[in-house]
């Protein structure tokens, strides 16, 4: 059973019917005691970080998503919920994330039309293809799915396992250990977005 966090943004609708075709139970909740029991967590997002964290901490269930992620839980960050996992944003001032990956959330300002939306290639990092099986059966290059004016910035380059390219290049999808993140939305990334959700649920 996959627990997609409810708190407060996000299409959540589209990202559990997307996770249902990739053969998992979801259930949408912020109930704690449902987020312990799940097999793996979702964090989706589209919205302000700020909100995002406000929401996470007046709902309780900071603890629990930290002790999820002591035990070793697959959890999976979209977009905004990827933007999270990280120490802090400068959208709309400074402000404290979840602190799990180190590093900031920047503004995109190569003077490109922003927000970044639509298709763009995902380019794997070579030494990840064949170690990381997130990405079992989806070539290099393949197209996803974006929309965001903000881009997350690794302290640690390792933790990018994959880069897309818009003005810079900027990582797409982090990972540290079982904590995954991506930037793009995997729900609306049509038979590649499938495969990854399916890859990941695979790692329960």
């Amino acid at each position: 059973m996959v627990v997609l966090v409810n708190y407060g943004l996000g299409n959540l609708r589209s990202v559990s019917k997307a996770l249902e075709a990739a053969g998992a139970e979801v259930e949408i909740t912020a109930d704690a005691d449902r987020i312990i029991k799940a097999s793996a967590i979702v964090l989706p997002g589209v919205g302000a970080f700020a909100r995002g964290m406000e929401n996470l901490k007046r709902l309780g269930i900071l603890p629990f998503l930290f002790r999820s992620i002591a035990e070793g839980k697959p959890f999976l960050g979209i977009c905004l919920g990827m933007q999270l996992l990280f120490t802090e944003s400068e959208e709309h001032g400074l402000h404290c994330g979840l602190d799990i990956i180190k590093g900031r959330v920047i503004r995109f300002t190569s003077g490109m039309k922003i927000p970044h939306m639509g298709w763009n290639q995902v380019r794997i990092k070579k030494n990840i293809i064949q170690k990381n099986k997130i990405f079992n059966g989806i070539p290099d290059g393949s197209y996803f799915y974006f929309v965001h004016t903000y881009y997350v910035e690794p302290n640690d380059t390792e933790t990018t396992i994959a880069m897309a390219e818009y003005g810079k290049e900027f990582a797409a999808v982090v990972n540290k250990e079982n904590v995954w993140g991506v930037q793009f939305h995997p729900e609306k990334s049509a038979e590649s977005g499938l495969k990854f959700l399916k890859n990941f649920l695979q790692l329960c």
